[in-house]
């Protein structure tokens, strides 16, 4: 839902890729470093805990240093914490493995900023005719739904789409 969410601009996407990745390479480097020091049995609601403050830090600074982005994604900076890619690679990497996981964080995270940019330039073009706030055709021809959550589905479905006829051919 983040994603989907945060998505109806390129600049929205991107910011949202980029403040997940922050806290993916930061958590993935303090993990790596307590990794020995955790019980097994509080090793989730410890990751937990380490990824939470990195989001709480990076509320705070955008909060102060970047307003306008921080109004847009405020309601989803809190949801970083749960997501998916930042707390799997936190299990996966850092703890078994040593030395890759600050490159394994800036590539998922990278990734991961490409995605939700890609996601927003194409929402963002459909439906306002824009892309980073730059005019490509008259606002009066874009389509409502691309910017409004319905247009998310329609557009992350065939990007899916599009990629698995790619990864065929």
């Amino acid at each position: 839902c983040p994603t989907l969410g945060t998505t109806s601009s390129a600049l929205n996407g991107m910011s949202m890729g980029l403040a997940t990745t922050f806290v993916l390479v930061c958590s993935n480097v303090v993990i790596s470093l307590i990794k020995n020091l955790i019980p097994d049995m509080v090793r989730i609601p410890a990751f937990i805990v380490v990824i939470a403050s990195f989001v709480t830090a990076l509320q705070m600074c955008m909060q102060a240093f970047v307003p306008d982005i921080y109004a847009t994604l405020g309601l989803f900076i809190p949801l970083i914490v749960v997501n998916c890619i930042i707390l799997g690679r936190a299990e996966a990497l850092p703890v078994k493995r040593s030395g890759a996981f600050v490159f394994d964080g800036v590539g998922m995270g990278l990734g991961f900023t490409i995605a939700l940019t890609v996601l927003g330039a194409v929402r963002e073009i459909l439906g306002t005719g824009k892309i980073f706030g730059l005019e490509v055709w008259p606002e009066d021809y874009g389509m409502l739904m691309f910017v409004l959550a319905p247009g998310a589905f329609i557009v992350l479905g065939y990007l899916i789409a599009i990629v698995n006829k790619l990864k065929k051919a």
